[in-house]
């Protein structure tokens, strides 16, 4: 299952590698746009060369057998695409010249070969130039131009045409500055403004005779964009179709979990009812939320229904002694001159008692309401221990009475307690003083602890728990001694104290007596 950080990571990543995405798309894209054009120049200048060659006058070329018949044994075994010439033009390496310089005065006149070599091929020439818009120059041996507008002017000092010169090929990049470009189209495509320029040697026998000058601007980006419009408008389409998935994704892994989660929030404050839906697609996060919302309404919902109880309870409970003392002022005051000094005490004796039992339990929920709230106590873990024998042996020799024996068996190497020796002296002076206002005669505690955990368990030879009060045993309210001034606070308030520090009290089950059975955490 994803955690929701790296969901939310994996989008963020991907949107801001977008940007940096297409651009990068765009400039290999365009870069692509100018080695296809250096390509197709160096293509031509090649079969211009060859074409030159052939038809030089006085060639031995056209004359000669066929070219297979000339080409040696070990050449027909090389690799046919080992000769052709690699594309070495990039956008973002290869310098960029000035633009090309007007044609200079040529120092020597025109070579007659190459001028009649040109105005055989012109006609070529004037087709190829139709055909590529390409500009195409042919060139003597000193670099005098043979052909075009211009001939007898001489481009001999261009570095292309002296590198043909010297026997090899070689294609530029130049300023094209007949393109008038604005900032925003140059950003965009950087080649817009530029234009490749191929020199190739044409050779007889092993020698330099001239030189062809192919020149064209690269295919515009945005044209070429036009062309494969096809394949841009596709990609386009799948990227709008991640960003929609991922925000499908998005929407019912996040969005949908936590609008139910605030309507089950509003339902809750409205004291309605709140169930969340699991959902289809979840990450970690949302689903621990989820865990956590449910277990925080259920702790509602309990406590809800505890004080809606609580409340009835102690509405009764406080309405009886009321009634009772209520009733007694009305008597006094009704009857008090004819009353006699006999039932003038008895009356204040009852007013006194119901008074005192009032007083017990307000001190009684106050103690309850503490344990329960964890008021003023360490929780468990939080560097509070107990040493049960010591606390066995105050409480042994302070409950043990004439009809009433309590009894202490501690197990050998009994861990320490993670509980305050004052709160576990209390909790078990509640339930030794419980079994013995049971009518119970004998008390034996014994121990024992399995793992993190420790028990101490409470046994009497009382008349034991009905089975139908069990249930409702750790009730606040209930007793069944409420005409001996029992409250019903005295359990409730131990079993708050045990679970305030990680434990936990139980009745257990034994075949006579009532038996309570006090877990608690290892110190």
């Amino acid at each position: 299952m994803p955690r929701l950080r790296w969901l939310l990571l994996a989008v963020l990543l991907f949107a801001a590698a977008l940007p940096g995405v297409a651009a990068l798309s765009l400039r290999v894209y365009e870069n692509a746009l100018v080695r296809r054009t250096e390509a197709e120049v160096s293509a031509q200048a090649a079969a211009i060369a060859a074409a030159a060659a052939l038809v030089w006058p006085g060639s031995p070329i056209s004359s000669a057998p066929p070219a297979d018949s000339q080409i040696p044994q070990e050449a027909s075994r090389l690799d046919p695409y080992a000769a052709a010439a690699a594309t070495g033009i990039d956008l973002r390496s290869t310098p960029i010249l000035p633009e090309r310089p007007l044609a200079a005065q040529a120092l020597l006149p025109s070579d007659p070969a190459a001028l009649e070599m040109a105005r055989r091929i012109a006609p070529a020439l004037a087709e190829t130039k139709r055909a590529t818009l390409a500009s195409i120059v042919l060139l003597d041996r000193e670099g005098t131009m043979v052909s075009g507008s211009q001939i007898g002017l001489s481009l001999g000092t261009l570095q292309e045409v002296r590198a043909a010169l010297a026997g090899g090929s070689i294609t530029v990049m130049r300023r094209n500055s007949s393109y008038g470009r604005g900032w925003l189209v140059h950003w965009l495509s950087p080649a817009t403004d530029i234009r490749l320029h191929h020199a190739r040697a044409i050779s007889l026998s092993g020698k330099v005779v001239g030189v062809v000058l192919v020149s064209r601007s690269p295919s515009a980006l945005f044209r070429g964009m036009w062309e494969d419009w096809g394949k841009i408008a596709f990609g386009v389409v799948t990227i709008f179709g991640l960003l929609l998935m991922i925000a499908a994704v998005l929407a019912r892994a996040i969005v949908v979990p936590v609008e139910r989660l605030s309507a089950a929030a509003r339902a809750l404050a409205q004291g309605r009812s709140a169930r969340l839906r699991s959902p289809t697609l979840e990450v970690r996060e949302i689903r621990s939320l989820n865990a956590d919302f449910a277990a925080m309404a259920e702790a509602i919902n309990r406590r809800s229904r505890y004080l809606r109880d609580f409340a009835a309870s102690l509405s009764h409970e406080f309405k009886t002694p009321l009634a009772g003392i209520r009733g007694g002022i009305e008597l006094l005051q009704d009857h008090g001159p004819t009353m006699s000094e006999a039932e003038r005490a008895r009356f204040l004796s009852n007013i006194e008692g119901d008074a005192d039992r009032l007083a017990r339990l307000v001190s009684r929920l106050m103690e309850l309401a503490q344990a329960d709230m964890g008021t003023g106590h360490t929780r468990a873990g939080e560097h509070a221990s107990a040493d049960l024998q010591a606390v066995l042996a105050r409480l042994t020799l302070a409950h043990s009475v004439p009809g009433f024996v309590v009894t202490a068996t501690l197990e050998p190497d009994y861990p320490v307690l993670a509980i305050e020796a004052e709160v576990l002296e209390t909790v078990l002076a509640t339930l030794i003083e419980n079994a013995r206002q049971s009518g119970s005669s004998a008390l034996a505690i014994t121990t024992g602890h399995r793992g993190r955990f420790a028990s101490i368990a409470l046994t009497d030879n009382g008349p034991g728990v009905p089975e139908a009060d069990r249930v409702k045993v750790f009730d606040p309210f209930f007793t069944s001694r409420r005409e001996t001034g029992g409250t019903g606070l005295g359990l409730p308030i131990a079993r708050a104290l045990a679970e305030g520090r990680g434990g936990s009290l139980e009745l257990g089950d034994v075949s006579a007596g009532a038996c309570f059975v006090l877990t608690l955490p290892v110190g």
